[in-house]
């Protein structure tokens, strides 16, 4: 009996570490432009869950909180599992901003060919929860890819540093963020603020820090709301939506682009401080490998891209693959198998 206790004890702990490793991959990506924290939430199977344990901060919760009731409440919540996703993605995004900055900053084309090879493999798998692939479903899938495909297209444009802004700015991008396909970051680029908020974290502005997080939260406790009525009842319907977007994603973070200063016909390659010049009017224009190294006089690493994006599918594979035996080690011992 004791080896038994101990062996759920252990099965459990892997089940947390795996967790937190998870929180760590969605706070990296979350300052990656093109790939959400939700895509790496949706692709790595805790999506759901995640919504719901968001959705269950309300006040008549929190009540429970204040009326000493601390064990009630952190059952209530999923406590346990939003800690430790809450550490993971906190560690993520502290711990690996210089090196995503880095990384987009000097190997843009390998970097984004790794998540379009990570997305590319995630929608064919999260399309297999589905139990019955109808029109309707096939009209949703269309529909997301459709709206990803748009939202990605829009240009930045230039905004106040207000503090009223960087409030609404956080609202907008954590809903983005809880939208597997629609990145927290593409839409900071999009409002003028992801260098600003970048800036804010390496310098440690409380004041811009603190509005960006209450808009966070505001937006997070209010939008998973609305997605966890969605999932509870149009499960599949919404699932078919999220691989959409999910799919029209990859129009964001396709290798090979340049940006065309309109005001000169100067070609350059894409790069976040190119991006977010806005005293640039700027067109972003997707092509072929040897197209691209013909405008900009810049490898196009054709090969090694390749190499990333199928390293991002065997990767994905093998954590999918671990994930599922752990979850299904972890259900038969909680129905005492």
């Amino acid at each position: 009996m004791k080896k038994i206790n101990m062996t759920k004890k252990e099965n459990q702990f892997n089940k947390y570490i795996l967790l937190y490793v998870k929180g760590i991959a969605m706070g990296t990506v979350d300052l990656v432009p093109g790939v959400s924290g939700g895509t790496i939430a949706l692709i790595t199977g805790i999506y759901e869950e995640f919504i719901h344990s968001l959705k269950s901060f309300t006040f008549k919760n929190f009540k429970l909180l204040f009326s000493g009731k601390f064990k009630t409440f952190w059952e209530t919540v999923n406590g346990t599992f939003m800690l430790i996703l809450a550490l993971g993605i906190g560690t993520g995004i502290f711990s690996m901003i210089k090196v995503v900055l880095y990384v987009i900053g000097n190997h843009f084309i390998i970097t984004w060919s790794f998540f379009f090879g990570l997305i590319l493999i995630s929608v064919f798998s999260i399309l297999r929860t589905v139990r019955k692939l109808t029109l309707l479903l096939f009209a949703c899938f269309c529909i997301g890819a459709t709206i990803a495909f748009f939202i990605t297209s829009m240009s930045a444009v230039q905004t106040p540093n207000a503090l009223w802004f960087i409030f609404v700015s956080g609202s907008l991008a954590v809903c983005a963020l809880l939208l597997p396909g629609t990145s927290g970051s593409v839409i900071l680029l999009l409002l003028g603020k992801y260098q600003y908020i970048l800036d804010a974290l390496n310098s440690f502005k409380i004041d811009i820090l603190a509005a960006f997080a209450g808009g966070a939260i505001f937006g997070m406790l209010s939008f998973s709301h609305f997605l966890s009525w969605l999932l509870r009842k149009y499960h599949d319907i919404t699932v078919a939506l999220l691989s959409g977007l999910l799919l029209g994603s990859l129009n964001k973070i396709y290798p090979w682009k340049v940006l065309i200063n309109t005001a000169n016909n100067e070609i350059l390659p894409w790069n976040i401080d190119s991006f977010s010049n806005h005293s640039l009017a700027l067109i972003e224009k997707k092509v072929f490998p040897h197209t691209f190294e013909q405008m900009t006089g810049v490898n196009a690493n054709f090969y090694p891209a390749i190499i990333s994006a199928v390293a991002a599918i065997a990767i994905y594979t093998v954590i999918d693959t671990i994930a599922k035996k752990i979850h299904i080690t972890y259900a038969a011992e909680r129905r005492g198998i």
